[in-house]
């Protein structure tokens, strides 16, 4: 089956390392495609809106905006789109912010188009990616019994917050294009998630998933996570 490049965006306010990234992705021309860049918020959202990327890479700071408020920003505008925060910045609160902000990535601008490559389609399966050399630290800040998913059930077997709400849908017995109503997603990304959820639980399927949040409790009462 023929694979399909994951449409990237690049924001970043130095033109040079906007032009080093796209070199640097074109290598991977059969699993990367890179639609757009920008270099501040304005005219990264009209870029965004106009060649709807999977994922846009982004800079922790722009130009009149943080990147914090841009990646919120994008997330209400454009919940489809992932957001990888790549940035130089080390310390630990920007990876709690930026997470919280709602990307689904904190990685650093040293790191291997390799990696880099494999962290943008982790991100498409539903999972969060911190940079090998600040997972030891995120974890730190997330404190004992929140590590790989927070404070809640689902996180103990390193469900994301977004994949809890979906595993709540499976258990309701809600079809794929009912969860994406309800928690306003596209259906392709529900697909993705439930994929992910089957692989981190060991399940063959929709009724083994609901049989083992039952059975380990997995499901957390409150409000859908945001998009």
């Amino acid at each position: 089956m023929k694979h399909t490049p994951i449409r990237v965006a690049i924001v970043d306010d130095h033109r040079m390392v906007r032009e080093g990234l796209i070199a640097m992705l074109r290598h991977h021309a059969g699993r990367i495609a890179i639609v757009g860049e920008a270099g501040d918020m304005q005219t990264a959202v009209e870029m965004i809106a106009r060649e709807r990327p999977d994922v846009v890479t982004l800079d922790i700071r722009l130009p009149g905006s943080s990147g914090l408020t841009a990646c919120r920003a994008i997330r209400d505008r454009f919940p489809d789109v992932a957001v990888v925060v790549l940035t130089v910045y080390e310390d630990e609160q920007y990876i709690v912010e930026a997470l919280r902000a709602g990307a689904r990535g904190y990685l650093l601008k040293r790191v291997s188009d390799a990696a880099l490559v494999d962290a943008l389609e982790a991100v498409l399966r539903g999972e969060t990616v911190v940079d090998p050399a600040l997972a030891a630290a995120y974890e730190r800040l997330q404190g004992p019994g929140r590590k790989r998913g927070g404070n809640w059930p689902g996180g103990a077997v390193g469900l994301t917050r977004r994949e809890g709400d979906v595993l709540a849908c499976i258990v309701e017995g809600l079809p794929n294009a009912a969860i994406a109503g309800r928690l306003t997603i596209s259906e392709e990304t529900v697909k993705s998630h439930v994929k992910a959820i089957l692989r981190k639980l060991g399940a063959r399927d929709r009724a083994q998933v609901v049989g083992i949040a039952l059975r380990e409790r997995l499901i957390s009462a409150g409000p859908p996570a945001p998009p």
